[in-house]
């Protein structure tokens, strides 16, 4: 789906929706400078960080789902890759620091145009998280104590479901999956 955007970037013009010769689908093209204005989507990078048995999570305290629990991720930056995007938000939103990362989960999300990668992590140490500047509270949980009803995001408590299912069988696997829900 395509957001509605009415001015262009470069030049301040209004944009029309039209397909640009050579291309398939509409884009945002400026009536004065002929710019195009691609929609990509956004990509979420976040992070399962462990800690034995535990997993550390953040009860968001910003929009959307605020008051909600979470694993630590967001928007990934210009100019940082995937890993860096799971650090940094795990560091802003838990003050942790992990120390190892593989890539867990990928969740399309085509309708909102966002895609989620989620790495697992292992902290850096029991004690060495707090509650950063985007958490209202920060937990370290045994999986019996997950609030799986007050979970923010369905990607994300489908992602921790699997995680402490697989945790159980003692073998992980990655996996790559599409949804249309957004909460």
């Amino acid at each position: 789906m395509i957001g509605k955007i009415k001015f262009c970037t470069h030049c301040g013009h209004p944009v029309t929706l039209a397909i640009p010769r050579g291309d398939n689908r509409e884009r945002h093209i400026c009536e004065r400078c002929d710019f195009i204005q691609y929609q990509n989507p956004k990509i979420v990078s976040g992070c399962i960080p462990c800690w034995g048995n535990k997993i550390l999570l953040c009860k968001r305290a910003i929009e959307p789902r605020k008051g909600f629990w979470t694993v630590p991720a967001g928007y990934l930056e210009i100019g940082e890759t995937i890993e860096q995007g799971a650090r940094r938000e795990t560091l802003e939103e838990a003050c942790a620091v992990v120390e190892s990362l593989d890539l867990y989960q990928i969740y399309n999300l085509p309708k909102i145009g966002q895609v989620y990668m989620i790495f697992k992590g292992r902290l850096k140490g029991p004690d060495g998280f707090g509650i950063g500047e985007e958490s209202l509270d920060v937990k370290l949980v045994e999986e019996t104590d997950i609030p799986w009803d007050k979970m923010a995001f369905k990607v994300i408590h489908s992602t921790l479901s699997r995680f402490v299912e697989e945790r159980k069988q003692g073998e992980f696997s990655f996996r790559i999956d599409s949804t249309d829900y957004k909460w």
